[in-house]
């Protein structure tokens, strides 16, 4: 940890993001292939590293939000398919092009500004996006879709390598509008002239609950990471998922209060009797928000309160007796016989497991480990 100057940090555990692709792919229909999902940092996992542990388990194709995460990985060397899944500017498709990034289509007038703008050599790989109930992006008719073919079809370079929905209640007990928006896309599909070379329709959950449903590929997201896509069928996943983010710091000031003495920002918490207070580095501007204020940490393998608001760049614990600087303190992740997971820091702050990894910012250095041992420490950078 000599790469880094503070005592707060995240370890990544790319044997696990390994085994949950490999185990992804015996799972599903053979030749049924794995688009994983490397958005937002590969969900605040490292986005390089995750691509290229991803590739070797077995994953075959890229996903990200906006193609200035696709040129972000090319940039650190990763040269597997890429497919933007947002939104483009028109004006950006020979960047694209030039990079052989997939960009995702779903508006006729965006394709025909396209089509003016590039006269470039290198073919455009485009993936048509329909609208089948997620009201996001998508399109929603046959006209519309028929326009879009037409334009692919007059511009010499542009190349439909893609047809893809997008499922909005996949992760849901109630099946009744997943298996509308499927109906939905069969139909769409036949919208078009030939299937192009991949179809996608199945997320995480959907990729998991039903690989009948899944075509000739998954969308592997949420659950490459080791968590369900939702708690209600966390039950109903076929084989166990391993996490694979963890979350440390360490005590940096320890002291003693004495009865009726305060912690921290508006004086919210007062000791009851005499108390010994650890301080750690690690706040708000790192991700660990002030919601989690009367969360817990693990301190030996024993849960401790956090106790007063959460800092910007500190907290408070309340330990159960005095103990060295430097101890290690776990905020996500296993010590001794206790866990804290991912799962229990969403249900504390009410939200969705998705968020909490994604929200640990780039001040949280990262440490990727593989066969237990550190392959390499980089920042969370997106675009570093």
């Amino acid at each position: 940890m000599d790469d880094f100057h503070r005592d707060t940090w995240a370890e990544i555990d790319l044997d696990a993001i390994h085994d949950n692709v490999a185990n992804l792919r015996r799972f599903l229909p053979d030749g049924t292939r794995v688009m994983a999902v490397v958005k937002a940092n590969a969900y605040g996992h490292g986005d390089a590293q995750v691509a290229e542990t991803a590739l070797e388990a077995g994953a075959s194709y890229l996903a990200v939000a906006f193609l200035d995460e696709a040129l972000a990985l090319r940039k650190k060397g990763v040269n597997a398919p890429i497919l933007v899944l947002g939104a483009s500017r028109p004006m950006d498709v020979a960047l694209a092009a030039r990079h052989r990034i997939a960009l995702t289509v779903f508006r006729a007038d965006w394709l025909e500004q396209a089509s003016s703008v590039y006269t470039g050599p290198d073919p455009v790989y485009l993936h048509l996006k329909m609208d089948t109930g997620m009201g996001r992006l998508g399109v929603k008719d046959g006209e519309e879709t028929k326009r879009i073919m037409t334009l692919i079809n007059r511009h010499p370079r542009f190349i439909l390598e893609g047809a893809y929905t997008h499922f909005a209640t996949a992760d849901e007990l109630n099946t009744d509008y997943l298996s509308y928006q499927y109906s939905r896309f069969l139909h769409m599909l036949e919208w078009l002239p030939a299937r192009p070379p991949l179809v996608h329709c199945a997320n995480s959950a959907a990729a998991l609950r039903f690989p009948d449903r899944a075509f000739n590929m998954v969308r592997f997201g949420i659950s490459m990471y080791g968590l369900a896509p939702s708690t209600d069928i966390k039950p109903l996943l076929p084989y166990e998922l391993k996490e694979a983010f963890s979350l440390h710091s360490r005590l940096v000031h320890v002291k003693k209060l004495q009865p009726g003495e305060k912690v921290s920002y508006g004086a919210t918490y007062t000791a009851k009797a005499e108390e010994w207070i650890g301080t750690i580095p690690i706040g708000y501007a790192d991700g660990w928000l002030r919601r989690l204020q009367h969360f817990h940490v693990l301190v030996n393998g024993q849960k401790v309160p956090i106790v007063g608001r959460i800092c910007m760049d500190q907290c408070m614990i309340r330990l159960p007796e005095p103990l060295p600087i430097g101890t290690k303190v776990t905020l996500i992740g296993h010590q001794g016989d206790e866990t804290i997971s991912i799962d229990d820091v969403a249900r504390h702050l009410g939200t969705i497991n998705y968020e909490v990894p994604c929200t640990i910012s780039y001040r949280v250095p990262r440490i990727f480990f593989r066969n237990k041992r550190i392959m390499e420490l980089r920042n969370a950078v997106c675009h570093g």
